[in-house]
């Protein structure tokens, strides 16, 4: 799938032709998702807003801190949730949901959003999974220009 995605970003510089091709490249190619897609960081506001994804209508806006994609992007870390509806402050976009991992997207130390998944399976992201998506999310930065 990185080797698919690269070759799909290769040559392009659109951040949001980018993110779209690879939320349509995820949708097809996991099993058991209901959702993937793209939150993009606005720092002047402090908060994600939704980019391009697959799957039902989201939430377009997210505090940083706020819920599994905000934690992500305010600690910088995987989250990868098993039961959303145990994750204190969790917020549902999609009743549908019940695991997710959310991906924070770091490049030259500045944030760019988040890579977010959704299953409507329980515990559905294992460790290998988790790999796979930080491997991914690693192509699509290469894929981008950061502003001079």
């Amino acid at each position: 799938m990185n080797q698919q995605l690269d070759a799909l970003l290769y040559g392009e510089t659109n951040l949001i032709a980018n993110m779209s091709n690879a939320t349509a490249l995820l949708k097809s190619s996991y099993s058991d998702i209901n959702w993937a897609g793209f939150y993009q960081y606005d720092k002047s506001a402090d908060e994600l807003v939704l980019g391009p994804f697959q799957g039902n209508v989201a939430c377009m806006h997210i505090a940083n801190g706020s819920g599994v994609c905000g934690t992500a992007i305010s600690t910088e870390e995987v989250q990868r949730v098993a039961n959303v509806h145990e994750f204190a402050g969790h917020i549902a976009c999609d009743s549908a949901s019940n695991s997710e991992i959310v991906i924070p997207l770091i490049k030259d130390g500045k944030k760019i959003g988040v890579l977010d998944i959704d299953s409507q399976s329980l515990d559905r992201f294992s460790a290998d999974n988790q790999e796979e998506l930080e491997s991914f999310a690693a192509v699509f930065l290469s894929h981008v220009d950061m502003p001079a």
